[in-house]
């Protein structure tokens, strides 16, 4: 089978989701089951999947579901709760007195406050915290989602304390002869992955300032009453402002300390930068922008949250700085829990629900449901019911109504992730050919040839929207990516981290992301909707990102010594008759 045969047959599911979800607007309830099979039957028929690893990949997909499950229930719960305990009053109140301006409220609670959180946690919970969070404030659940699914970009190649350089990079480039050609020219691994990290952050940071006020701007574009983008431009100083307060010392942190904490530091100085700013009306500017009444919103932005959301009149506000514990529990517990020195991630780790060698294929499946955010949310919403003094019916109420959202993601989620599992673990196969992610980038490459750094980003983004995963897609592609500079004779360095740069911008349009925070907010049905307007940030973020790897290769003459070595050697053989 030709390789172009092989990526025509390996993009055939992602075209019949893409035509059904945006093109169609099917929901995605209707949609991936029927990508699901294609998916299946491409696996099957075209790479000679054998029948029992693809039902050991959708068992494995199953597992995941348990996770991102897990983790949007505990996250509808805990907003739930301060709902019932007068919390989101409170904090609605908090914000309307540092603004009431909806275009401040993104910069600080989704840009900056979810830049924190994805750095304590990944697996999707930014937009899991932030969406329902903008909702209570007052926010039309589809533009929760979208703005929710825009956080999930420049923090997450250094999201989960570094997972995805950490993990994803590491294990996705390393081998034994990798590490033997660096010792060649003098380099650990270690140094190697520290020059990835650092050129990552210049990139997230040259790319990802304009992000929060791209987030406006769509904002005020696809939710305002006048449907303007240059509602969203007056904002421009602020939202600018927000964005340096974050990529600065997001910046410096991946350059001089690693891959650990530029999204944790970044988010947490610029969160405290901006609301001091904004508080005393620093670059705010003098109009104040809000959504038309909700009486006039059309009928797709309304998830079943905001119906509910109008019991908290019913319940008297506590105090703001009370309101906002249970959040900072979240924050300081996600933080604890994923700093390795600290020993309590790993103690939580031990207790693992696994299927080793699934019908003997050699694919494990896992959960470890104590280190999960889901498990923090529901260890805060027990303390918030003793520090808020809640009664237990309205707990109880809580329990109800965070359980009833669950029913549709569930649905749509079953289908999604063993999808995405198949598709990951079709390596395995008869014909002895790459698994369909690879025989996609392995084509592109083939057709690009020196202009490869434009499209190496788009690799890495393609690999997210598939796994829903930044850690996922540089496994997959770290590797690929490296492969296709050495024989371009140019920087591995910049390649590999053009691919985990280009791996986070995938996040914001991968679908069992899209479905997830959706469904933090009830909003189900409408993913479509949602992928037509988050491709314009991924768009801008790939192809920003890939021209500024062009620069850096081509005119900037940025190298490494691996690079330099394997082109001097190339050199030598030329010359020797």
């Amino acid at each position: 089978m030709s390789l172009t045969l092989q990526a025509l047959l390996a993009v055939t599911p992602i075209l019949v989701a893409a035509v059904l979800l945006v093109g169609f607007r099917w929901p995605a309830k209707w949609a991936m089951p029927l990508v699901y099979v294609v998916a299946v039957v491409v696996a099957l028929w075209a790479w000679q999947v054998p029948l029992l690893t693809v039902a050991a990949a959708s068992i494995q997909g199953m597992f995941i579901t348990f996770d991102v499950l897990f983790i949007i229930f505990g996250a509808i719960l805990l907003l739930n709760t301060l709902k019932h305990s007068g919390g989101v009053q409170s904090i609605r109140n908090g914000f309307t007195r540092i603004s009431n301006d909806r275009r401040v409220q993104v910069v600080i609670i989704a840009w900056l406050f979810g830049a924190f959180i994805e750095g304590a946690s990944g697996f999707g919970t930014p937009a899991a915290v932030a969406a329902p969070l903008m909702v209570a404030l007052g926010f039309p659940a589809m533009a929760a989602v979208m703005i929710g699914m825009m956080i999930q970009s420049t923090p997450v190649t250094f999201g989960a304390v570094g997972t995805p350089i950490i993990i994803g990079v590491t294990n996705g480039l390393q081998s034994a002869e990798f590490n033997e050609q660096l010792a060649a020219v003098g380099m650990t691994f270690e140094q190697y992955l520290q020059m990835i990290t650092s050129f990552s952050a210049i990139t997230h940071g040259l790319v990802g300032t304009l992000i929060p006020l791209l987030m406006v701007m769509m904002m005020t574009r696809f939710f305002g009453q006048n449907k303007s983008w240059t509602e969203g431009l007056s904002i421009t100083p602020f939202a600018i402002f927000g964005g340096v307060a974050f990529t600065i010392p997001y910046t410096l942190t991946g350059v001089f300390l690693g891959p650990e904490f530029p999204s944790l530091l970044g988010g947490l100085v610029g969160l405290a930068l901006v609301t001091f700013a904004a508080s005393r009306g620093f670059l705010v500017p003098k109009d104040t922008w809000d959504f038309a009444p909700p009486s006039e919103w059309q009928p797709e932005w309304i998830g079943q949250l905001e119906i509910k959301l109008d019991q908290i009149a019913n319940k008297a506000p506590i105090s703001i700085w009370l309101a906002w514990v249970p959040y900072v529990l979240v924050a300081v517990l996600l933080v604890i829990t994923r700093i390795p020195q600290l020993g309590v991630g790993a103690f939580l780790r031990q207790v693992t629900l696994q299927w080793a060698d699934i019908f003997g294929t050699g694919i494990t499946a896992a959960s470890q449901p104590f280190y999960l955010p889901g498990t923090i949310f529901v260890v805060v919403v027990l303390a918030t019911f003793f520090i808020h003094r809640m009664r237990p019916r309205e707990l109880g109420a809580a329990f109800s109504e965070s359980s009833r959202v669950l029913l549709g993601a569930g649905f749509v989620l079953i289908f999604t992730v063993p999808m995405v599992r198949v598709y990951i673990n079709s390596g395995t196969n008869a014909l002895g050919i790459a698994s369909m992610p690879v025989a996609m980038a392995e084509w592109v490459a083939s057709n690009v040839g020196m202009v490869w750094p434009l499209f190496a980003p788009s690799i890495g983004a393609l690999g997210a929207f598939i796994a829903g995963s930044n850690t996922v897609s540089n496994l997959m592609f770290s590797l690929f990516q490296y492969g296709v500079a050495e024989q371009l004779l140019i920087s591995g360095v910049v390649i590999v981290a053009l691919q985990a740069v280009g791996a986070a911008a995938g996040n914001m349009i991968a679908i069992h992301n899209v479905v997830a925070a959706s469904a933090t907010v009830g909003l189900l049905g409408q993913e479509g909707a949602t992928l037509r307007k988050t491709i314009i940030p991924t768009t801008y973020y790939v192809l920003l990102t890939g021209i500024i790897g062009l620069i850096a290769i081509y005119v900037l003459n940025v190298s490494d010594p691996l690079a330099m070595s394997i082109a001097e050697e190339a050199a030598r053989q030329v010359v020797l008759p």
